[in-house]
């Protein structure tokens, strides 16, 4: 068995007469396809001054435009629009607050008006539940059909 260590290990060592690399620092990135060079024609920033509050208003020469400011408490509020190349102009405002981002714009979906009422026997189901979480809350019981336990 010793033996065979042996062999296999000078087996190894042999085979292998690649000379040993050492991590260098990594080369420039791969050049990427060039692309057309699109000028910024607005670019005024007002950084966060001691307030917290802050402005942004940025125009590129293909038309993008997006402004926003924000101030103490984290609420934000702004917007942003381009041009899609079928000419059509989107536009988007938004405020960001406490209650959430809140965007508008007619491209963003809508979800659909709930399609009918909610039938009456659904509203007497839901009322007889909060009854009954409120006796349970009180101490009070109902009779047998208060608890949906296992049979005793």
């Amino acid at each position: 068995m010793r033996t065979f260590v042996i062999f296999a290990l000078l087996a190894v060592a042999a085979a292998d007469k690649r000379p040993l690399t050492t991590y260098g620092a990594p080369g420039p990135a791969p050049r990427q396809a060039a692309g057309p060079q699109i000028a910024i024609i607005r670019d005024d920033r007002v950084h966060p001054d001691a307030q917290g509050l802050y402005s942004l208003d940025l125009e590129t020469e293909d038309g993008i435009k997006r402004q926003e400011s924000g101030g103490p408490g984290g609420s934000q509020q702004g917007s942003v629009s381009f041009t899609f190349p079928d000419g059509q102009v989107f536009d988007l405002t938004f405020v960001a607050d406490a209650g959430g981002y809140q965007p508008q714009s007619s491209f963003l979906p809508v979800a659909p008006e709930f399609p009918h009422p909610i039938p009456q026997f659904v509203l007497d189901q839901i009322a007889f539940a909060a009854q009954e979480d409120a006796a349970r809350a009180r101490g009070e019981s109902r009779g047998p059909s208060a608890s949906y336990g296992a049979p005793q």
